[in-house]
């Protein structure tokens, strides 16, 4: 069987990732290599963890002994790299876990693949997943493309941005057959409830605050989860060796109409008076160094691989909030412990 390491495979995209890859290519040996912190659950995988094609590794990747017995044993052909530190305020209150994870641990999966591949690239593919933070920030028009000057604004993005380049190092120095794609905010199941959407829902159920950050009108753009690992697997697949893809929902909103959305939805679906749950914004103190636009140009990969989003924003958001609504007891589980605390740090402080 072909082996593929998908790091970060208990996380919110990599979960999808690894169902996805599992569900369609029963051919393939997934092995999910996740250290399982704070963001990583095994209970995103419950339906799939006896599928014979699959296998859990809890690692860590900046330890190199075990990333090298785990290429050792299995043999890989391919990397899809998803493991890392993602949200910026937690990076802003402690760098130094981004450069190690998002750094240090990328350049140890570069050398074990480089090692263990011994120049032999034939039908092996490192797959570098970033983000769309590393271009920086828009202005009210244009987008970024893959040609868009990095220029990060929170030690989150600067970490990511570094990874990029250490692949794309790689594979000019070395020759290692890589690929990335950056992506938008992503959104969807099994999102571990610090980001703003599952936060958000979370947090009406309970009646509690809603902190918008500012004066609300910081624009992303938003894709569904399911989409995201479906152009994962395309430009697996496809993707040329060498080239970056750009992954986007064609989908920007300011933060306070999302959020506004999102509460008529959720008063829809509560049976609450309209307008119930906008009572609970709450704007609050802005986050330093606030990249005020992104918006993604995924032009590239619907024209060379056919890639597009297959649900709306409105579509997603609802199926979104039914799938919270139908496992209650998955949040009432990831909302417990270290995240309560940090929650109080964050948002209370």
């Amino acid at each position: 069987m072909k082996a593929i390491i998908i790091t970060g495979g208990a996380g919110f995209i990599g979960s999808h990732v690894v169902r996805l890859f599992v569900t369609k290519y029963p051919e393939y040996k997934i092995i999910n290599l996740d250290a399982l912190t704070y963001a990583g659950n095994l209970e995103n995988l419950r339906d799939i963890e006896q599928s014979p094609d699959y296998v859990f590794e809890k690692a860590d990747i900046l330890d190199k002994e075990a990333i090298d017995n785990i290429f050792r044993k299995y043999q890989p052909a391919g990397v899809i790299h998803l493991a890392a530190e993602s949200h910026v305020d937690r990076s802003i209150l402690s760098p130094l876990d981004f450069v190690y994870t998002n750094v240090i641990g990328t350049v140890n999966l570069l050398n074990a693949a480089k090692e263990f591949w011994k120049g032999d690239y034939a039908g092996k593919k490192f797959y570098h997943v970033s983000t769309d933070e590393v271009y920086g920030a828009l202005g009210d028009t244009g987008f970024f493309t893959e040609d868009t000057r990095y220029d990060p604004h929170s030690p989150y993005s600067a970490s990511k941005a570094s990874s990029d380049h250490f692949v794309r190092a790689y594979h000019d120095t070395y020759g290692l057959p890589v690929v990335i794609s950056n992506c938008s905010n992503n959104y969807g199941p099994n999102h571990f409830p610090e980001k703003l959407i599952p936060l958000f829902i979370n947090n009406i159920i309970h009646k509690k605050p809603l902190p918008v950050y500012g004066d609300g009108l910081y624009t992303r753009d938003w894709l569904y989860v399911k989409d995201h690992a479906v152009a994962i697997d395309t430009v697996f697949h496809h993707g040329k060796t060498g080239d970056t893809y750009n992954i986007g929902g064609f989908n920007e909103w300011k933060n306070i109409d999302l959020v506004k959305l999102l509460c008529r939805q959720m008063d829809e679906k509560l049976g609450n008076t309209p307008g119930t749950s906008e009572q609970l914004i709450t704007y609050i103190k802005d986050r330093p160094g606030h990249d005020r636009r992104y918006a993604i140009d995924a032009t590239k990969i619907n024209k060379e691989l056919g890639w597009k989003p297959s649900v709306t924003f409105e579509e997603g958001l609802k199926l979104t909030i039914d799938w919270y609504f139908e496992n209650q007891e998955w949040l009432k589980n990831v909302t417990s412990g270290e995240y309560q605390r940090y929650y109080e740090t964050q948002y209370r402080g």
